[in-house]
């Protein structure tokens, strides 16, 4: 068994909606086939006894080492505690080769599981054994790595079930909800709103008791201290106890209360110094409370309990809190619910204090502190109160958020309980801190978990905010720069800032900000971060879907312009027009429910993904009587079409018309298939509600110029000849164009094409085949678009595709493509017309532009 291309899906693929590991398997023939109850299978049910039933890919096929492999995989990762359950394996035309896709939760550990899995099938053929519980553990640990955090990961599965979009833009817990112009940002609990000088002053102890003393909130007593000595005096002026911590700190570090000695005093300063300028405060007599403050509401209120362990009579104090720390809920980070309690000089110095050491064997139900702060970072634990908290504790503690100006805040408050208003208790917020930890409220560990993660979404997005917006993609064979082109300068005319891919490039708001081929999911994802868009429009290429799914969860709008006879087939596994009709679908089936599909009536692969589509459905086609739009145009639904000279939309009643005489990239509709570009575009901006004032003067204003479309059927006028430009590259699309010319009078016809290589061998000769029909001469040439073929190879399958040629009286061949055009445009005379079918878009349309200009 062989592994190879091993492609991360990242989003909605070929395959599924899941996020995926994909590669392609060759079976060697002995081990092709895993028959029940042979050697390798037994061997692998012993390694891995939870491994699910193995069989073929079709019903009574022989399973292989591919789908053992693929079971495994996903396997590995269910038992690990990742949430997987979709896997397949699909045969190919090879013999011996398979596709495998597994989907992950998280793509590091989606990866290991593969390469664990490999191991095991390896060792299992090998008859040897295999680390299942070592490899368990360390998928287990990397996912607890790099999965969010409690806090982050509650946020954002709030957000998902709001509908709201997200990604990951760190390793970390920096989080994107949303797209373009309407996207937020969260940092764990830290929103983009938090100011930076909020935070600074939440850091800042002693200047946040000055704001909460101004704000009528009650406070300890206390200063800043700038050496022990002065420290001390501060101590003594306000009585002990007293509680001693860092000026500017967080998570409880170095904090230490209730000190009541001076030796105590002395090892807390020593302690609080390490973190920088130390406070000392009057101690608080009371509980400790963490209340949660969003926006300007109380969601969620826990009582801290410092880290502990309970004597039995049996076991010493650190076997007591080593007991504790097993407990499945405690890990050494902030990814579980518990913290696991650590046992250092801090915890070494509160034993002191209770007259106990490490080895001390607490009597039965004493309760053993080992920290004074009740943080959740240093192993304490937490109980919900929330529902206890009195309406003028919760007033305060809002009131302190707001003083210091945190939209996410934790408010902590000593007092004897929070049922009574900390006035009549002498109770205080010691505390006011941004970015606070959601765990205690997310999982207490006691009492009712809250809903936090969706209390910090309903601030950030009003009510039916789902941060989207509108995504309109595009597919098919041919035509889908055009459509993608026209449909970006339509949304412009209703004042949107229009973010574009294409094979072009990219462009946010008019600007170009990168170049080459982009339409692929990478340069979309960048669209949708892009905080200057208001709406997207996506060339979503094959190739693209392919390597790594969409770069959405839905989209608003679908357009696929067309199949026909395809494109590539015989590449990355799509060898037929079904395969790649399943392929382009992809946009279809992830159409959002309130969505639209809009598809090319007459096409019947394009036509059968109606039925596929979550949202509604939009046909196009320029015979208004074509069944598939007259049915369903009878049945009141959306379609656009051709009649007496105008673009019709109609839906029901509703009847909108634009000439064609008023959209130049028709040509008066003289251009077939860009007309056919145009009701797509048309359609596309009808589903998103622009109005149609605005789509008349879109169509009215884009030109089909080298700057509107280059490449896209350019027309340049040279000494009373048309020449037309255009990078038509396969059968469907030259078929076009020759229906396109062929409505535009010509003395003589010419036609310069080349080929590329990664061509199956009959769509270059029916390129050749459909152009002798149309054209009186053709001037091959060869020049960088080999693409793996041999030298002349090509040129020889275009001379193949011209033999009967009825029309074409004269063949030339040229290498390099500029000597080409200079051929062809030499003989032109007043009156002709020649089609230069280009390779390299950009500069040959400035090397055409150049010859006309001089002239």
């Amino acid at each position: 068994m062989e592994v190879s291309r091993i492609r991360a899906l990242r989003g909605p693929n070929l395959w599924s909606r899941h996020t995926s590991v994909e590669v392609i398997v060759t079976c060697m023939t002995p081990d092709r086939d895993i028959v029940p109850g042979s050697p390798f299978e037994k061997q692998l049910r012993r390694i891995f006894p939870a491994l699910a039933f193995i069989e073929g890919s079709r019903p009574g096929e022989q399973a292989s080492m591919a789908h053992a492999l693929e079971k495994i995989t996903l396997g590995l990762q269910a038992q690990a505690g990742c949430p997987v359950t979709f896997s397949r394996t699909t045969v190919t035309q090879e013999p011996g080769v398979y596709q495998v896709v597994v989907q992950y939760t998280e793509e590091a550990v989606g990866r290991l599981a593969l390469e664990l899995a490999m191991q095991l099938c390896k060792a299992a053929k090998a008859g040897k054994s295999f680390d299942l519980a070592g490899a368990l553990v360390q998928l287990s640990e990397l996912d607890e790595d790099v999965r969010l955090g409690p806090s982050t990961g509650s946020i954002v599965d709030a957000a998902v079930l709001r509908g709201i979009p997200y990604r990951r833009l760190t390793d970390g817990s920096l989080v994107q909800f949303g797209w373009g112009s309407k996207q937020r940002r969260i940092q764990a609990a830290e929103t983009d709103s938090t100011s930076a000088i909020a935070e600074s002053i939440a850091q800042d102890k002693d200047l946040t008791k000055s704001l909460l003393i101004a704000a009528g909130v009650p406070v300890p007593v206390g200063k800043p201290a700038q050496n022990l000595a002065q420290a001390w005096v501060i101590a003594q002026d306000i009585g002990l106890p007293v509680v001693v911590k860092p000026q500017d700190g967080n998570q409880g570090k170095g904090v230490t209360v209730n000190i009541v000695s001076q030796e105590h005093f002395e090892v807390a300063y020593e302690t609080a110094a390490y973190y920088g300028e130390v406070m000392v405060e009057r101690f608080l007599p009371g509980q400790d409370y963490r209340l949660l403050v969003v926006g300007n509401k109380l969601i969620a209120a826990a009582r801290r309990e410092p880290p502990l362990v309970v004597g039995d009579g049996v076991h010493t104090v650190k076997e007591l809190v080593n007991l504790v720390n097993a407990d499945p809920r405690r890990g050494d980070g902030h990814s579980t619910s518990l913290t696991k309690i650590k046992f250092d000089g801090i915890a070494i110095a509160r034993l002191a204090q209770q007259e106990l050491q490490a080895e001390s064997v607490p009597e039965k139900g004493l309760r053993v502190i080992l920290r004074n702060n009740a943080n959740l970072s240093t192993g304490g634990t937490a109980t919900d109160v929330t529902d206890d908290v009195h309406p003028e504790v919760a007033a305060r503690a809002v009131a302190a958020a707001m003083m210091v100006g945190v939209d996410i805040c934790g408010v902590d408050v000593v007092s004897e309980s929070l049922l009574r208003p900390l006035e009549e208790q002498q109770g205080g917020i010691v505390e006011v801190n941004a970015a606070p930890g959601l765990r205690m409220h997310i999982s207490p560990s006691f009492g009712k978990g809250r809903n936090v993660g969706k209390a910090v979404i309903e601030s950030m997005f009003k009510p039916g905010d789902d941060g989207r917006i509108p995504v309109i993609a595009v597919t098919g064979t041919n035509g889908k720069t055009t459509t993608v082109r026209l449909t970006s300068h339509l949304l412009k005319t209703q004042g949107m800032r229009v973010g574009m891919t294409n094979t072009d490039g990219v462009y946010v708001n008019g600007r170009q900000i990168d170049d080459g081929d982009c339409s692929g999911p990478r340069s979309a994802r960048n669209v949708l971060m892009h905080p200057d868009v208001d709406a997207a429009v996506f060339e979503t290429a094959r190739g693209g879907m392919l390597r790594e799914g969409l770069a959405f969860d839905r989209c608003k709008v679908a357009i696929v312009t067309n199949i026909g006879s395809g494109d590539h087939l015989g590449l990355n596994y799509i060898t037929t027009l079904e395969d790649l009709t399943v392929l382009k679908r992809v946009i279809v089936l992830n159409v959002a429910a309130d969505g639209m599909a809009v598809l090319n009536a007459t096409d019947p692969s394009v036509a059968a993904m109606a039925k596929h589509c979550p949202g509604s459905v939009t046909f196009f086609a320029q015979d208004p009587q074509h069944p598939v739009l007259a049915t369903h145009r009878a049945q009141g639904k959306r379609v656009v079409f051709v009649e007496n000279d105008h673009i019709v939309a109609q839906e029901g009643k509703k009847i909108y018309r634009v000439p064609l005489a008023n959209v130049p990239l028709t040509r008066q509709g003289q251009i077939g298939f860009q007309t056919e570009n145009v009701m797509a575009s048309v359609a596309a901006a009808w589903a998103i509600n622009l109005s149609w004032e605005n789509i008349s003067q879109g169509l009215a204003t884009f030109i089909s110029d080298v700057q509107g479309v280059p490449g896209r059927f350019n027309v340049f006028d040279y000494r009373g000849a048309t020449v037309i430009a255009d990078y038509g590259h396969n059968p469907d699309a030259i078929q076009a164009l020759v229906n396109a010319v062929d409505n535009m009078p010509a003395a003589t016809r010419s036609v310069v094409i080349s080929g590329a290589g990664d061509r199956r061998d009959q769509d270059i000769r029916d390129q050749t085949r459909i152009l002798g029909q149309a054209f009186d001469n053709v001037i091959l040439y060869q020049d960088a678009c080999q693409r793996g073929r041999e030298d002349g190879e090509v040129l020889k399958l275009l001379r193949e595709g011209l033999k009967g040629a009825e029309r074409t009286q004269g063949i030339d061949e040229i290498r390099g493509e500029f000597n080409a055009i200079d051929n062809a445009m030499a003989r032109l005379e007043p009156g002709d017309l020649c089609l230069i079918l280009i390779d390299q878009v950009e500069e040959s349309l400035a090397y055409i532009g150049q010859k006309v200009q001089v002239g």
